[in-house]
């Protein structure tokens, strides 16, 4: 009886409590509208202040240049004023601020395989996450670009009697579509987020990728004559190794010295270490050889692959395909590793020309 008179009484004000929660639910909706008002005209009026002090910044670099050039301005307080407008910039683009900047454009590759979405993070923390993650990703990839196609060459000479079989060939080539098109994806989205990742790399894992797609559709030939149909097959594996190496390398240096930077001012927490760039002063002795060793070995290989491909021993177009995307590849290395050292050495002309100055006066 007691229960029943319970259910009796809740039935009876059943009415009443669904109108209250409808009635909390309105009052609830009201005041987030209310909020999200009041945050998007507080939004507004930052967006407005960030573009203004961005501009100003801009201004100013640009009016030191021209006094500098009319020698009207002293050239140490150049150098000075100059320093101190790179650190207002970089307070700016790195911290909470940066948010309210106009991001850079979404391009196709992003819209073409995530659609119309905005990748742009509006949080600082959660940017720099995208960053970690991206590192840990090159990370991951450099040791099993390493390790993958050593362990393929291991097994060519042990196993498979100096004739690769078609099939790991063709894993490996997929596991590289994969890969380039990771780093592409990652490295697009930094750049929506405010990394400074210079294109040219982006376009070339967009090269590394249809080279990838295309060279999977590549027969592996065998037997007879299988070392001479597969040498430019070995030649890959070996410049794939080598540039496990050198991804190894640069990770672990020229990360320490992006974190440098960063601690005085003078590159973003955004900003991510991209091809030879970032390294100190001894650590340029070492990597520098490598990576134009590396280059002329892709440009090697290159030639290897349209030689054989002319020459008759294998004929088909994915040879000369992808013998032309490595040439022009390592071409487009070459020329960007030779521009950032030039930039490099100007820098550190202009550093000693600074310091000279200081020391005169």
């Amino acid at each position: 009886m007691g229960d029943r008179a319970t259910l009796e009484q809740s039935a009876g004000n059943i009415d009443e409590q669904v109108i209250g929660v409808l009635e909390q639910a309105k009052e609830l909706q009201d005041a987030a509208s209310s909020h999200i008002s009041r945050t998007s005209i507080e939004e507004q009026s930052l967006r407005q202040g960030a573009r203004s002090l961005d501009s100003n910044i801009r201004r100013l670099r640009s009016l030191i240049d021209s006094l500098l050039c009319k020698k009207v301005l002293d050239p140490k307080l150049a150098d000075k004023l100059d320093e101190d407008l790179q650190r207002a910039r970089c307070i700016l683009v790195d911290g909470d601020a940066s948010s309210f900047l106009p991001g850079s454009a979404q391009g196709g590759f992003l819209r073409m395989f995530l659609g119309p979405i905005n990748v742009r993070a509006t949080r600082k923390d959660v940017q720099l996450k995208v960053k970690e993650e991206y590192n840990g990703y090159r990370d991951r990839t450099a040791l099993l670009f390493l390790l993958f196609p050593s362990t393929l060459l291991i097994l060519r000479s042990w196993i498979w009697d100096g004739c690769l079989p078609a099939f790991p060939v063709q894993l490996y080539q997929a596991w590289l579509l994969f890969l380039y098109t990771g780093l592409a994806l990652r490295e697009n989205i930094l750049r929506v987020n405010g990394s400074d990742i210079r294109p040219w790399w982006i376009y070339h894992h967009y090269c590394a990728m249809i080279m990838a797609l295309v060279s999977l559709t590549w027969e592996i030939k065998g037997q007879p004559n299988c070392a001479q149909k597969q040498r430019g097959v070995q030649l890959f594996l070996q410049w794939a190794m080598m540039q496990g190496v050198a991804m190894l390398l640069q990770n672990r240096y020229q990360r320490q010295r992006l974190y440098t930077r960063i601690a005085l001012g003078k590159a973003k927490r955004m900003d991510v270490v991209w091809g030879e760039t970032a390294g100190v002063h001894g650590q340029l002795w070492l990597l520098c050889p490598i990576l134009f060793t590396l280059q002329g070995f892709e440009a090697y290989v290159g030639l290897q692959l349209l030689k054989t491909a002319f020459v008759g021993v294998v004929s088909e177009w994915q040879v000369v395909f992808c013998g032309f995307l490595l040439v022009l590849m390592a071409v487009g290395n070459f020329a960007n590793t030779v521009q950032t050292l030039m930039a490099k050495s100007r820098f550190k002309a202009k550093m000693k020309r600074s310091k000279s100055k200081q020391e005169l006066n």
